[in-house]
């Protein structure tokens, strides 16, 4: 790749290097985007470093925009880490001062000092990304690359600049990173570099958890996401954040019988599922669908293994999890609880006769999670057989069918009795109490069995029976309207 050219080809290159020249400031791009140009891969994060203040050259360059373009460039500037951002239409630039770092052990925050570009390229994590491209007058669009990073993209390798134990050792985030690279890339890690892993994973837990979730997801969200979790178990760092996960691997036999390995059907599923979304939530889903199972696992000498009520269990895991993994607590989680729960009901609806009234419940729950939840379910059906497979997804499709069907006819995804708690209280005399409670949810089972219809006249006269049948009387000139 001509990278003089590639750097023409984009006026931010230009403006930069003018700046840039103007301060006399010697400057370079470097990290990711470098990686990616090199890779034909699309990147608007831009990340340069210059041998002085990073900060004042952001500055200048956000000035020069509006001189010469008639932009208005906002700078946002992070003191504590001697950085500035300029956002320039769909591009973020970042600018820092070429620095080296010292590490103490029981920190990654580093002590920070002006340095050379010898000195950033060497405390760079991976030497993919300890690349530099010229943007001086002498050497424009000339590529330094001291730890031969373009070797290892070809070779599809992910390796340290510098001795992997120190590198991991003063900052164990990079361990996370590896990963994700790994996995994002689907690049190899450099033996080397793959047993410093192991032997520091322990230190990962000086790192915020939110900043090793930010990696997780990421690594969730990559293609297939199943092999940067085999790195991540391989290399012992589940384990220092993800014990209910790496309590799924194992396979158990008694008197002949064994279970399946429920940690590497997960990462099917989860593979399954990521081939038709990219929904990072529904992935989780994948992921902790079968969480329960193991303290859920009973053997019994005539039905074998069993894991009775590990969808329940798994739901109630399922806000314990969020909350250490620091994930949002809110409607994301929820939805995840909730297919978590729910995952059995269609595969079981497979099973036998479907009925309406099994699908109104399945359409009632669900809600407007239904397809979502199909989609698991789909992802859920891994087996060696393959007939096995086909039979499954037919009758699922069976399923969808039906309950195409019955939504069409009543409209259960977001449904709402016609006849409140007020109504029922008005109707009777009644307070707030037990009674009306009941009565609400045998009105909402009425409709669910397919009893009555949801309509105002039709539900109300059954609300009439219901209540005289425990001796309940409309109190005089109340009606359904």
């Amino acid at each position: 790749m001509n990278l003089k050219e590639a750097l023409h080809s984009n006026p931010i290159f230009t403006l930069v290097a003018q700046t840039a020249r103007q301060m006399r400031r010697e400057t370079y791009v470097v990290g990711g985007y470098v990686r990616d140009l090199l890779l034909k891969r699309p990147s608007k994060d831009i990340d340069f470093v210059c041998v002085g203040d990073g900060i004042s050259l952001a500055q200048q360059v956000a000035q020069n925009l509006k001189s010469q373009a008639g932009y208005t460039t906002d700078v946002t500037v992070f003191k504590n880490f001697g950085t500035a951002m300029v956002k320039h239409e769909d591009y973020e630039l970042e600018f820092v001062g070429a620095r080296k770092e010292s590490y103490q052990r029981n920190s990654r925050k580093p002590i920070v000092e002006n340095g050379t570009l010898q000195d950033d390229q060497n405390r760079r994590d991976f030497t993919i990304n300890a690349m530099a491209i010229s943007l001086n007058n002498d050497s424009y669009g000339e590529l330094v690359d001291p730890f031969e990073g373009v070797k290892d993209l070809k070779r599809k390798m992910i390796r340290t600049p510098l001795d992997p134990a120190i590198t991991f050792s003063d900052d164990p985030l990079r361990m996370m990173r590896a990963i994700r690279f790994a996995s994002q890339l689907s690049f190899d890690i450099a033996p080397q570099t793959f047993n410093a892993l192991i032997d520091h994973a322990e230190r990962l837990q000086i790192v915020s958890q939110e900043r090793v979730t930010t990696e997780l997801n990421k690594i969730i969200l990559s293609s297939p996401p199943s092999y940067g979790f085999k790195l991540l178990f391989h290399s012992q760092l589940l384990h220092q954040f993800f014990p209910e996960m790496v309590a799924l691997q194992g396979v158990e036999t008694i008197d002949g019988k064994s279970h399946k390995d429920n940690f590497y059907h997960t990462l099917q599923v989860l593979d399954n599922l990521s081939q038709v979304s990219d929904d990072l939530w529904l992935r989780w889903a994948a992921i902790l669908h079968d969480i329960a199972k193991p303290p859920t696992k009973r053997f019994h000498p005539k039905a074998g293994w069993t894991f009775h009520g590990h969808e329940d269990r798994g739901a109630r895991m399922v806000p314990h999890i969020f909350r250490r993994l620091k994930l949002p607590l809110d409607q994301k989680m929820k939805f995840v609880q909730k297919l978590v729960r729910l995952h059995l009901r269609p595969i079981a609806l497979v099973k036998k006769e479907v009925t309406d009234s099994a699908i109104r419940r399945l359409l009632y729950e669900a809600g407007n999670d239904i397809e979502a939840l199909m989609k698991l379910c789909r992802a859920d059906i891994t087996s060696k057989n393959h007939s096995r497979i086909k039979r499954y997804l037919a009758n699922f499709d069976l399923v969808e069918q039906k309950m195409q069907a019955v939504e069409e006819k009543d409209h259960l995804r977001n449904f709402q009795p016609v006849i409140s708690g007020e109504d029922i209280m008005l109707t009777f005399g009644l307070k707030p109490s037990r009674v009306v409670g009941d009565l609400k949810n045998a009105l909402r089972e009425a409709v669910l069995d397919g009893k009555i219809r949801n309509e105002r006249d039709e539900a109300f006269a059954y609300m009439l029976q219901l209540g005289a049948s425990r001796g309940l009387k409309p109190v005089e000139n109340h009606s359904s309207k």
